[in-house]
């Protein structure tokens, strides 16, 4: 009888520690820091191994731990501190929601700050424990964005830019050709403005418990220091780090655990310690993982629409229809557009995944005009956070002119030809009256497509005349949602939840796919194939010309380094574009707005 009493406690004593591991009280702590990154994508390169081990933290990887806390017994409260992150609005938005969620599910959100600004205030507005540093930088001055214009600095390189818009509104080359933006860009940016600011202001003055018109009259007061925070109740205390956290433990018992890592993948990357570990992860690179489990797939479109940014956002598609396990696709789109044609073939592979008859659901980042909205269309359901860019139905082609630029160089050109608009696209001189008429002749043809994917995929929740919603017209996520452009206010948790109930999925799995790889790991996924290596050979030498001299002429002015984060960004974004430009003479591209995150 003895084995039977050993039986019996182990299975007691088994029971208990179950029944301890329930009562566990956990504390999910939240220190981000960096870039919040879309897809986990990095590229990774031979000689740029510097700090390259470890694995990016996504969105989807925040959010999803975030809807996890709200739904553990165990989880008491969250810690949060954004100091170090760099956040989109959209992003912060749908943070902010699953921060309420978890209020609702009746635990703890702690929020520290050393600085309050619009980000970490609507961020913050959530928590019911807003700490802020007692000698902590406030500045909740409203909304500010500077767009730069490049027309002179053109003119003195010799270059000259052509461009033709179709839609009133859409500006996207508007910065190359003017020192200011036109009427019908200055308008769409107030209303985006208008919009965005109102969203800001009532979400947190709702968050906080404060009248709006108190809140706008504190903004309008420009600079207040931290007492004052307090005394309007923008947050809850001023502490300095070490007795913020002091209070936390105090609040909580001694048993309670403070995980850094609450349902979070391991950031640190494959460990490297030689030239085996090397070779193994080479080996491994490029094998699909073999799913076992009915799940969602999560593919991220994050970036410029381009030849070499859709080639993986496309195959992973292809593959995740072929995938008898995957029920359902969630795509996550930031993306402010692109090459048309490159966009056509992303929608293609949309299109192709639908054909499967699995569901498809968008989920919008920061982002998602232009071309980021062509490869959006067809999805089942849109959902955006209030923030989203998004719209911008219309079509801009480009052409560079390098005639003034050779000449300052001292370089002539002979030319011959045998066709008679053989050298339409010929970079010596303008186009003539005729091939500006084919030029738009193509890109109307281009306008119409967009226009019939958006009619096929949306039908009747479009509401009015898509013609007059389009135009290059931007909306916020809020204000597209009123037009029908979207169907839902929401992030990516809700996104699955509804790609979940599309595929009538009780139990699955979510994978953010490909996963997110070190910049180590990226080296081994090798470069795209191009069909026609000489082609691209060719291509890539004419369309760096430009570039290399807008460059050349940019880091012989040391006053550049003088510049705010912002506004090289700008610059070295300007420096893409004309890459772009070169490379395609069509583009579906959004506006150049700057829009603040965090």
């Amino acid at each position: 009888m003895k084995w039977v009493f050993s039986l019996c406690l182990a299975l007691f004593t088994s029971a208990a520690l179950e029944a301890k591991k329930d009562e566990e009280s956990i504390i999910a702590v939240y220190d981000l820091e960096g870039m919040i990154s879309e897809s986990g994508q990095t590229s990774g390169g031979l000689f740029d191994l510097g700090g390259g081990s470890n694995r990016p933290l996504t969105h989807y990887d925040v959010v999803r731990s975030m809807k996890a806390a709200a739904a553990d017994e165990n989880v008491k409260g969250v810690v949060l501190d954004l100091g170090g992150a760099g956040m989109s609005l959209a992003q912060l938005q749908e943070m902010r929601r699953c921060l309420l969620a978890i209020r609702k599910a009746g635990k703890d959100v702690w929020f520290y700050t050393e600085s309050l600004t619009n980000g970490t205030a609507l961020v913050g507005s959530a928590a019911n424990h807003f700490t802020l540093l007692p000698e902590g930088n406030v500045m909740l001055t409203g909304m500010y964005s500077e767009s730069m214009y490049f027309k002179g600095l053109l003119d003195k390189l010799g270059l000259k830019v052509e461009v033709i818009h179709i839609g009133d509104f859409k500006s996207a080359g508007e910065t190359f050709y003017r020192t200011g933006p036109s009427e019908y860009a200055a308008k769409q940016q107030a209303v985006l403005f208008d919009s965005i600011f109102e969203q800001i202001i009532s979400q947190i003055a709702e968050g906080r418990k404060i009248k709006a018109e108190d809140f706008r009259a504190l903004i309008d007061k420009a600079l207040i220091t931290p007492e004052q925070a307090k005394e309007a109740k923008l947050v809850d205390a001023l502490q300095y780090r070490t007795d913020f956290i002091t209070t936390i433990r105090k609040h909580y018992s001694e048993d309670a655990k403070f995980d850094r890592g609450y349902e979070l993948p391991d950031l640190d990357g494959p460990e490297i310690n030689g030239l085996m570990d090397i070779m193994r992860l080479a080996f491994k690179s490029g094998k699909d993982k073999k799913r076992r489990h009915d799940y969602i797939g999560i593919v991220a479109l994050d970036g410029e629409i381009n030849d070499a940014s859709v080639a993986p956002v496309r195959e992973e598609i292809l593959k995740l229809a072929k995938d008898d396990k995957c029920k359902a696709l969630v795509f996550r789109v930031n993306s402010p557009g692109g090459s048309a044609l490159s966009s056509d073939v992303l929608w293609e592979a949309t299109d192709e995944f639908k054909a499967t008859g699995k569901p498809l659901v968008v989920s919008m980042g920061a982002v998602a005009a232009s071309g980021g909205y062509y490869v959006s269309a067809g999805a089942n359901r849109i959902f955006a956070e209030q923030g989203t860019i998004t719209g911008s139905i219309g079509v801009v082609g480009m052409k560079f002119v390098l005639g003034g630029a050779m000449e300052k160089l001292g370089i002539t050109t002979h030319s011959i030809k045998r066709g008679k608009h053989a050298d339409i696209m010929n970079s010596n001189r303008s186009y003539t009256p005729a091939e500006t008429e084919l030029i738009r002749k193509s890109m109307t043809d281009v306008y119409g497509t967009f226009k019939k994917r958006i009619t096929d995929g949306r039908g009747d929740r479009i509401k009015g005349d898509l013609e007059k919603l389009a135009g290059g017209r931007v909306y916020s996520g809020e204000d597209a949602l009123a037009v029908g452009l979207i169907d839902e206010l929401g992030g990516i948790n809700e996104a699955i939840t509804h790609a979940a109930k599309l595929a009538k999925l009780e139990e699955y799995e979510t994978h953010l796919t490909p996963e997110p790889k070190s910049g180590i790991e990226g080296m081994f996924a090798g470069p795209d194939k191009k069909d026609n290596e000489d082609d691209e050979f060719i291509r890539a030498a004419t369309a760096k010309q430009p570039a290399t001299l807008i460059r050349q002429h940019m880091l012989a002015i040391p006053g550049l380094r003088l510049l705010k984060p912002t506004q090289r960004n700008q610059l070295e974004q300007f420096v893409k574009r004309v890459e772009s430009y070169q490379k395609n003479s069509i583009l579906l591209i959004g506006p150049d707005l700057q829009i603040p995150g965090l």
